[in-house]
């Protein structure tokens, strides 16, 4: 049996992605990742076959920055970098307008590369990016059937009135006005879903009727959007199957099966009668191989803790491979860390050390540091809101101070807040007493909020029990 995986040449698209395989190749089945050159190690790594297939202009192979991008590309992540510095709605509103011209990178030909590479493979089964829509356009041209694996909060994929790019949800912390209670006030236990451990907040949700100003203008602007990019989709639908009917919204568009790599307890329970046929995978969790150097650090820190209590805590910090880059807010973070005394690990990628202030000597920095390694031992996390660093969050029962900037990061921030496992703040407002106290409350959520201590550590339990790629081979080959 052969799996095809089809990626973007995205570290932190491929590497989910590349996760949820290992199922199929733990099995001894064959695995066949399409992709482009900057990620090639990535899939080596894994054990997997690899062929080409540029999907689009650009590339990450695990920390971005954007001098190493094509001209194009690095004009681009330069304006994206300047707008998070404007906050929300500037973010989405930039990103709305590049999606104009670099969804679909040459579509007509990327589809036709992608049709050639499913000739070739022949595979049994596909797992396609949900954003890599050239691909996904070249499948549905092709009557190809496959499985569209959502990498990001479940919001990417728009349904009922939703608009691709404007967030149906957002924390309070960047909206006017209080929150608006959705449903029934309070968290409910077991809500109704296909999901038997669905839990919900309504309670902290503001969605439009309490929004920041500018909104109604980023929904205009995502609606024409959407108008733009379904034009190009159905132009390049009518060249390569001029037989099949027009899309009447592209970002619409999913497989025969979803995939999302997200738990569904922590997901909206008024949006799942919405959705298509789909699976919670819950998260996508790797294997890393050991760091000598982390595995002292969290050494040293077991040691100074007098026994028997446990490990001296410590916080986990990353902005993802993109948003490294705002160190500004790092060096925020990292003094609010100071204040409430307790150690860091702080992934610095692209950011400037410098911008960190002084750091104390039990802290360990480094452009990359092993997420999942450090997670597993930490007592909580820092971070931008990346679904990946999320899911990988949950499982390890690890609660999150979020400081979104992007895309579908607003809504998930709303979800992780509601629902008592996360704290939400602006990151271009937050002042380092806000920071230093949503620190201390997910430092002591068990004492703080005991029920949601309880509701994370009952959902990382499931999550490990089945993990992701485990729901993933199941859901596509209907063995277990």
């Amino acid at each position: 049996m052969t799996l095809l995986v089809i990626s973007p040449d995205y570290a932190s698209h491929l590497l989910p992605l590349a996760t949820l395989a290992t199922e199929w190749r733990d099995r001894g089945e064959r695995v066949v990742v399409a992709t482009g050159p900057a990620t090639a190690a990535i899939v080596e790594s894994f054990g997997f076959e690899r062929v080409q297939l540029q999907l689009g202009r650009g590339s990450n192979p695990g920390v971005i920055r954007a001098e190493e991008q094509v001209a194009e590309e690095d004009a681009s992540l330069r304006g994206f970098f300047d707008a998070t510095r404007l906050g929300m709605v500037e973010t989405l509103s930039y990103q709305a307008r590049e999606r104009l011209t670099d969804l679909m990178w040459q579509p007509v030909a990327t589809a036709r590369a992608v049709l050639d590479v499913v000739a070739a493979v022949r595979p049994d089964q596909i797992v396609v990016d949900h954003l890599a829509f050239s691909a996904r356009l070249a499948l549905v041209a092709g009557g190809v059937p496959f499985a569209d694996v959502v990498l990001g909060h479940p919001t990417a994929l728009p349904v009922g009135d939703e608009v691709y790019g404007c967030p149906p949800e957002w924390p309070p912390a960047f909206g006017a006005g209080a929150a608006r209670p959705v449903g029934d006030a309070g968290r409910t236990a077991d809500v109704v879903s296909n999901h038997p451990h669905a839990w919900f907040d309504g309670t902290s949700v503001v969605r439009p009727g309490s929004e920041p100003e500018g909104i109604a203008g980023l929904r205009e602007l995502c609606e024409r959007v959407d108008a733009s990019f379904t034009a190009e989709w159905n132009a390049a639908l009518a060249e390569l199957a001029p037989h099949l009917p027009p899309s009447t919204s592209a970002f619409g568009e999913h497989g025969d099966l979803l995939l999302y790599n997200y738990p569904g307890e922590l997901a909206d329970p008024a949006r799942e009668a919405l959705l298509p046929p789909h699976v919670w995978l819950g998260s996508a969790v790797r294997a890393e191989p050991v760091d000598a150097e982390v595995a002292a650090w969290l050494a040293a820190g077991d040691q100074a803790a007098p026994a028997p209590a446990p490990a001296a805590p410590f916080v986990y910090v990353s902005f993802g491979s993109f948003l490294s880059v705002r160190s500004d807010v790092l060096g925020r973070v990292a003094e609010a860390l100071r204040r409430v005394g307790v150690r860091a690990a702080i992934a610095l990628g692209s950011g400037d050390r410098a911008d960190l202030g002084e750091v104390p000597a039990d802290w360990l920095v480094r452009e990359f540091l092993p997420q999942v390694t450090l997670l597993d031992a930490a007592t909580a996390a820092v971070t931008h809101g990346g679904n990946n660093s999320v899911t990988e969050a949950m499982t390890a029962g690890v609660p999150v101070v979020v400081l979104p900037f992007s895309t579908d990061q607003f809504a998930g921030a709303a979800a992780l807040e509601r629902t008592g496992v996360g704290v939400a703040l602006a990151p271009n407002t937050a002042t380092v007493d806000e920071l230093a106290e949503a620190l201390r409350h997910v430092l002591d959520l068990p004492t703080r909020d005991p029920g949601a201590a309880g509701r994370l550590a009952g959902l990382a339990a499931s999550l490990r029990e089945t993990p992701g790629r485990a729901r993933a081979h199941a859901a596509l080959t209907g063995r277990g």
